[in-house]
């Protein structure tokens, strides 16, 4: 169904599809074949008019060596993971039910670098979960640190209705330290990407145009990063090079060098 449909798109000028779910490596567990996320990749991979492949989210539990294999050998799927781990801390991570510890996350890293050596890896965090102490918010700090995200998406815990943390928990830390945790991990995570962004200074960068904000024209590349062009007779779904000029930690500004 997902590959007829991809092809369908395909054949109305659509050049980059992404695969979304809640856990999208978990494709194919309740399909009567045995097939997984790396055989939809595989099938999709075959479609001409697809461009680019980009998918999330994904669950460190069901991230396999499989599915990192075929990010790193099928072109059109574009080397960018969003893994949330959403504590570095196994006191959390537990208390959480996540089902790996922060040990276990990192040797996962570990492992799609070595296999994908030029991945952009992104994550989502949680502050301020129930329990959530001081040290263990020391512990998230560290695996960022340590990891270098080249994006991180940041939340403050808040109930929700339904949930086994609504219903069996008690959200027992203040609002000002949930407030306080979320800025100094945005700070941090703001320098660390405007480190990894200043690498590309100078570099090219293959861009899918996406739309114009602000007067100005802008797209993605394969990692994900938005990147702004002056050029404005550029089209949704044009693929230009572009050398970059201009690298901050939220975006980037370069000269297209094809048309």
């Amino acid at each position: 169904v997902v590959v007829d449909e991809v092809k369908k798109l395909a054949s109305n000028g659509v050049k980059e599809i992404t695969l979304l779910g809640q856990n999208v490596d978990s494709y194919g567990y309740d399909l009567p074949e045995d097939l997984t996320l790396a055989d939809l990749f595989e099938s999709l991979h075959e479609i001409d008019d697809i461009e680019r492949i980009r998918f999330l989210t994904s669950h460190p539990i069901d991230m396999d060596i499989r599915i990192i294999n075929s990010i790193a050998s099928l072109p059109k799927v574009c080397e960018s993971i969003n893994l949330p781990f959403q504590s570095g801390s196994n006191n959390i991570l537990q208390t959480m039910r996540r089902g790996y510890s922060r040990e276990e996350y990192i040797e996962l890293i570990n492992i799609i670098r070595d296999k994908i050596p030029n991945v952009a890896m992104s994550a989502d965090v949680i502050v301020g979960f129930c329990g959530e102490s001081e040290s263990d918010f020391e512990d998230t700090i560290d695996l960022i640190e340590e990891i270098k995200f080249d994006k991180l998406h940041t939340a403050i815990y808040s109930e929700r209705p339904g949930t086994i943390a609504q219903r069996k928990m008690k959200d027992d830390v203040k609002m000002s330290d949930k407030q306080r945790r979320y800025k100094i991990l945005n700070d941090i995570q703001e320098k660390i990407q405007g480190e990894i962004n200043s690498k590309l200074l100078g570099q090219i960068s293959e861009v899918m145009i996406e739309g114009k904000r602000r007067e100005k024209t802008f797209g993605r590349n394969r990692h994900d990063k938005i990147i702004y062009t002056d050029i404005a007779e550029l089209n949704e779904g044009d693929i230009v090079n572009v050398k970059i000029d201009y690298a901050g930690p939220w975006a980037m500004k370069g000269e297209v060098i094809n048309l």
